[in-house]
């Protein structure tokens, strides 16, 4: 998606809806989703690679290898690759209401060509339950 690549490992048809799991590499300076918050569904990222900057609710953590931060549902939240190195990144969305699906929706639009239409990007965001912060 763009110039970030997933992996998913377990998606809600493997757990019932309960959980899904990616594998994310963010390459230094890589362009990535603006602060955003989900409605209905808790973010939890580990650290694999790398230094990954992760803001929750306005807080900034500099993650690194073996290091994890929650977002619960409802904050704000953004991520970021300020360092030189690619980071690597397993991500846990709970329930499973942001899987492989949503991401190839949205790789649609943005790896179309030419500026992203953020207007069919918002669409696609809010049918999956996610809020663009203001």
């Amino acid at each position: 998606m763009g110039q970030l690549e997933l992996r998913f490992f377990v998606d809600g048809t493997h757990t019932d809806g309960h959980f899904s799991m990616a594998e994310m590499l963010v390459p230094p300076g890589a362009r990535v989703p603006p602060p955003h918050s989900h409605g209905d569904v808790d973010e939890t990222v580990h650290v694999l690679e790398g230094t990954f900057t992760f803001s929750v609710g306005g807080t900034v953590h500099e993650l690194r290898a073996g290091e994890r931060c929650f977002s619960p549902r409802g904050l704000v939240h953004h991520f970021a690759n300020r360092h030189d190195t690619p980071a690597r990144i397993l991500t846990v969305f709970s329930p499973a209401l942001i899987g492989p699906q949503y991401f190839r929706d949205i790789g649609d639009i943005i790896n179309a060509g030419g500026p992203p239409d953020f207007a069919k990007v918002r669409s696609v965001m809010e049918r999956y339950g996610l809020t663009l912060a203001a």
